[in-house]
């Protein structure tokens, strides 16, 4: 099987939301889902979007079947130049389990560092991040907001680009830029 990593182009703007759409209501439900499209196409309007960090994998029938976005984020109006949110990762449910994600992931810590960004902050499940080199943020002094309500501590991770990255990057994690969100 073919499959091609690249950065969002127009024609792929709406399969790309389509394929997200599908695989949240799939895995959460169709609320869920919509509220994750809702912060693709908040984050595509935003000073924070990063046209060439949101990538999508499509395969030979050049049909989108990964995406994964990473945007400017900023800790109190800090770091903006250096830091990344990657949300949301998304793999259409009939490809998972086949280093999609991972690929992508992969593909968007080069072309960040090769940009400047010096680390990547996310929020999921640990299991799926952390052979990815993610780490505990708390461990590094970037906390969650009480608002952000995490399931647990562990659930808001970071990853250096460039060694000793976050020795000057701290802060509070909240998504009060984010409407959707609310």
């Amino acid at each position: 099987m073919s499959r091609t990593i690249q950065s969002m182009k127009e024609k792929y703007l709406q399969p790309s939301l389509d394929m997200v759409r599908r695989t949240f209501t799939d895995h959460e439900n169709a609320e869920e889902a919509q509220v994750v499209v809702n912060l693709i196409e908040e984050i595509r309007s935003m000073k924070t979007c990063i046209p060439e960090l949101e990538l999508i994998m499509t395969d030979e029938n050049d049909e989108v079947i990964g995406y994964a976005m990473f945007s400017r984020f900023h800790l109190g109006g800090k770091f903006m130049d250096e830091l990344l949110l990657l949300s949301p990762v998304a793999v259409k449910v009939e490809c998972q389990r086949q280093h999609i994600s991972k690929e992508l992931i992969e593909y968007g810590f080069e072309k960040a560092k090769k940009m400047g960004f010096t680390a990547v902050i996310v929020e999921g499940n640990p299991q799926n991040y952390r052979s990815r080199g993610f780490k505990t943020s708390a461990d590094y002094g970037i906390v969650a907001a009480e608002s952000v309500g995490l399931p647990a501590v562990e659930c808001l991770m970071v990853k250096e680009l460039c060694e000793h990255a976050l020795e000057h990057i701290s802060g509070v994690v909240d998504y009060s830029d984010y409407k959707s969100l609310k």
